[in-house]
């Protein structure tokens, strides 16, 4: 039986869903919603493919019930600001967001009610955060939890470097080694102790999860690293998107299969007339690990059947560019 999946895409001023109920042979655009700012992260629940959330910044936080069509502002949320957003692997309708100052905000309802982390800022590190500029402050970039443990939550700091915690939430430890500019957070099922992270800096592999860090840019030709995630199925296999700067002035797009040790440089995405085009997010399909999509910042979409080796266009034309967030669910 075909495949039902959905391509949750956030964008500069919008957030809708694609979705394919023939295994990716077509594909249906659904409406856009619009955002008074720009989506920064989704998350699909892996216990109900219809159900998702965004993290809109300076949006807040919303959620869609109905795999896309609608989203609803969860004004509840306690925040002005919402970075990054994470749907329990076991939980239904329990959530992490991740907000500014840096803290992280749970809901045990769906977004109806939250409650904070007090032992987030309690990290005594934590006084050295910051940001660039003078009239923000660090924010927490992404969320992710251990494939296998589901107590076992990491948030990446922009700019304040990387914190687990061990116990659900209530208190937290820094993991010292790496560039504190963090911009995404990535883990695989394959290797549950393998923790990947994107810096402004280079990327940054562990395979302890988090305890000692190696810089792994060898053989890359930018060091501003925006996305990294590895295969569901296979921690070799990873794909990282590079700049010279935040910017995003010549952009690049890498797959590993060697778990970073060296780098192939991957062809084939963005605008063939536009080579500054630069792939934003891509997500694994939870359901087939050899198919990736990717969406870059002049609102294409791309998707892999080869683990990232090649990638074919999909015949979707978005109404606004720049794809900022991207999850995918699988039913």
């Amino acid at each position: 039986m075909p495949t039902n999946t959905t391509i949750y895409i956030g964008m500069h001023d919008g957030v809708c869903a694609v979705s394919s109920d023939d295994g990716g042979k077509s594909w249906r655009q659904g409406p856009v919603t619009e955002l008074a700012h720009a989506a920064a992260r989704l998350t699909a629940s892996p216990l109900n493919p219809q159900q998702a959330y965004l993290a809109a910044y300076e949006a807040g936080v919303y959620r869609t019930d109905d795999g896309g069509s609608t989203w609803r502002h969860l004004d509840t949320y306690p925040s002005p600001y919402a970075h990054s957003v994470l749907a329990h692997t076991e939980e239904r309708d329990t959530i992490y967001v991740g907000s500014e100052p840096a803290t992280v905000f749970r809901s045990a309802d769906g977004g109806a009610t939250w409650d904070e982390f007090a032992g987030f800022r309690a990290v005594p590190e934590a006084s050295d955060w910051g940001f660039h500029s003078p009239t923000r402050d660090s924010h927490v970039r992404d969320l992710r939890f251990a494939p296998n443990d589901a107590a076992c939550l990491y948030a990446g700091i922009e700019v304040g470097g990387m914190v687990r915690s061990d116990d659900g939430g209530s208190s937290w430890k820094q993991l010292p080694g790496l560039n504190d500019d963090i911009h995404c957070v990535h883990l695989s099922g394959a290797n549950p102790q393998r923790v990947y992270v994107a810096t402004a800096r280079a990327p940054y592999r562990s395979d302890d999860s988090g305890n000692h860090w190696e810089q792994i840019n060898a053989g890359l030709d930018r060091r501003y690293t925006l996305h990294i995630a590895a295969s569901p199925d296979d921690a070799d296999v990873v794909l990282v998107t590079v700049s010279e700067n935040a910017r995003r002035l010549n952009p690049q797009f890498y797959r590993s299969t060697d778990a970073g040790k060296t780098w192939t440089l991957v062809d084939g995405l963005g605008e063939g007339e536009n080579p500054e085009d630069m792939v934003v997010a891509f997500d694994w399909d939870p359901s087939e690990p050899n198919t990736v999509y990717a969406g870059t910042d002049g609102g294409s979409l791309f998707s892999s059947a080869d683990r990232g080796a090649t990638w074919q266009k999909l015949p979707v034309q978005l109404p606004t560019v720049a794809v900022g967030a991207l999850a995918v669910s699988s039913d």
